[in-house]
């Protein structure tokens, strides 16, 4: 059978254009530029950490700092009486704590300085010193004194090592400092930071007590201090 030629419009699927001379086409062409920017993004980053552990190096190796001592050299415990029907606590503290700066080009803002005391965990008295800036090589002594009487509850267990170390003649204080200080090198100041100083386990002796103690705490002790 003969085919009939075809009359009128053909209405099949539309044949693409050719190609441009000299045009082709990468497959996944986007995805590779992606991969791109993105080690370059990298490569950037390692680059900038490296430049700054590189500076920080060179800075530290300049100027060495170094954490501020604090020491407590003398204590004096002249009164410390506990009452329990109303949970009085009477004392009369006084140390004596020399704060040394031992870096070469660093000095120090001491913007505020509280002190608290506590005996068995429980805060019992708190003084706040006043401010000073402290040089580099240099050494500040801090006279803090507790005296007076607050109200501190003891429960059972807590009461009875009162008891005990009343009948021994030392007691276990801590001291704690809470600092906000600022550090100056050259005419550069730091922002306030809050370092905290822990003064733990001072066994100090009653001075009024008659009796023989042998395990009090022996001065100087050496703080803890801390960021």
């Amino acid at each position: 059978m003969a085919e009939q030629p075809l009359n009128g419009a053909f209405y099949g699927p539309s044949v693409p254009p050719p190609a441009p001379k000299g045009y082709f086409r990468r497959p996944g062409h986007s995805r590779g530029c992606g991969c791109c920017l993105l080690s370059f993004v990298v490569k950037v980053i390692i680059a900038i950490i490296v430049i700054l552990g590189i500076a920080a190096l060179i800075f530290w190796l300049i100027v060495r700092p170094r954490a501020i001592k604090f020491h407590v050299t003398e204590a004096s415990l002249t009164r410390f009486e506990h009452t329990s029907p109303d949970n009085i606590l009477r004392y009369n503290l006084a140390l004596t704590v020399p704060v040394r700066n031992p870096n070469k080009r660093i000095g120090v803002y001491y913007d505020r300085i509280d002190a608290h005391a506590y005996y068995d965990g429980k805060r019992f008295s708190s003084t706040t010193l006043p401010p000073f800036y402290q040089g580099h090589k240099n050494t500040t002594v801090l006279r803090p004194m507790f005296q007076g009487q607050n109200v501190v509850i003891f429960n059972a267990g807590e009461l009875r090592t009162y008891n005990e170390e009343s009948i021994a003649g030392v007691y276990n204080i801590e001291i704690k400092f809470r600092l906000r200080v600022r550090f100056k090198l050259g005419d550069l100041k730091s922002r306030r930071v809050k370092p905290k100083v822990n003064c733990d386990d001072i066994r100090l002796p009653l001075s009024t007590f008659n009796g023989t103690t042998t395990s009090a705490t022996v001065l100087p002790l050496k703080c803890d201090f801390d960021f």
